[in-house]
């Protein structure tokens, strides 16, 4: 396995989820939100931010919500071959798929039964970023980052890490020097992924950015103006870990999603993971109202690689933080 190269991971690339009702999210992430429509056909929405180039959502109707894959894209083709010898090598079920824009990605079920897709090959279109005369929402401009729920942090990061080629930026700690959560990059921001303790495999969230904390605010008022702030899950506020300004909703399928801005960059090689404290509520809430428990809790199912979802793990670490409500 040692002599197995490592698929050059980029960053985040897309993230494919099912809906019961596709006009209700439609209304959610294209009228509220501002998404912008790439591809639509009966049955599927294919959604980007302005700053985008390539499609990052696709919502495709379904009879159960859940998450179909989350996607990372790589740097050759080459290493798409890369990913197939590595989860050979660590006797992962895989396959190749193709979607949208999408000709060649290789889906695999990591370790603790994640779904995972690396592809290279994407459809490209022109950044809508200074189109401001048509920019509805809040400004949403691209997707950040995604937010695992797995049974086995420690085992998880392992395969993140040292399998993957993903960096360390942040980790939660108890006294007993047990990780409940960890947070990885690759594009040299804070994080790409992170893993959070919980029973899973499920997807806690995905992260898109925004360009500055009053687009936050701007979000979180659009949603009032409109009558739909029972989907303002938690926030606004800011978070310890990373810095960054947040606001959680919750779509009408049941996925949370994250508004997210002003984090900082790791890019530089000697960067070196912060340590927080599982029991400092600052970690999750520097400033803002107490993390509610649905957020610790609640999740979306993953759709298994033969069908149906996959069988989920209680956590191995048990208990919630302070500061819950």
């Amino acid at each position: 396995m040692t002599d197995i190269q490592r698929p050059n991971v980029v960053r985040a690339g897309h993230v494919a989820l099912t809906v019961p009702d596709l006009d209700a999210v439609r209304t959610f992430y294209v009228d509220l939100l501002g998404l912008d429509v790439v591809h639509e056909t009966d049955d599927a929405l294919y959604l980007r931010g302005y700053e985008e180039r390539e499609w990052s959502l696709k919502l495709e109707q379904a009879g159960e919500a859940g998450l179909k894959h989350i996607a990372y894209k790589v740097w050759d083709e080459s290493d798409l071959d890369r990913a197939i010898a590595l989860a050979e090598a660590h006797g992962l079920p895989l396959r190749t798929e193709e979607d949208f824009e999408r000709p060649r990605m290789v889906r695999v079920q990591d370790p603790q039964g994640f779904p995972i897709v690396f592809y290279r090959e994407a459809g490209r279109h022109q950044p809508r970023l200074q189109d401001y005369h048509e920019h509805r929402g809040p400004g949403v401009l691209r997707l950040d980052h995604f937010n695992y729920l797995t049974p086995n942090v420690a085992e998880s990061l392992k395969y993140y890490r040292d399998a993957l080629g993903f960096r360390l930026t942040e980790y939660t700690e108890d006294d007993e020097g047990n990780r409940w959560a960890a947070w990885l990059h690759r594009k040299g921001n804070v994080h790409d992924m992170a893993l959070t303790n919980g029973t899973g495999p499920r997807l806690h969230h995905f992260a898109y950015w925004l360009s500055e904390p009053s687009s936050v605010l701007n979000a979180a008022d659009i949603l009032g103006g409109a009558d739909w702030i029972g989907s303002i899950e938690r926030g606004p506020g800011r978070h310890g870990i990373s810095n960054a300004m947040f606001l959680y909703l919750r779509d009408p399928a049941g996925h949370r999603i994250e508004l997210y801005t002003a984090d900082y960059l790791t890019v530089d090689p000697e960067h070196e993971p912060i340590r927080w404290d599982l029991n400092d509520p600052r970690r999750q809430t520097l400033w803002g109202t107490p993390t509610p428990k649905s957020w610790f809790l609640e999740g979306s199912s993953v759709e298994a690689i033969d069908g149906g979802w996959v069988e989920q793990q209680e956590a191995s670490l048990h208990g919630l933080p302070q500061n819950v409500r």
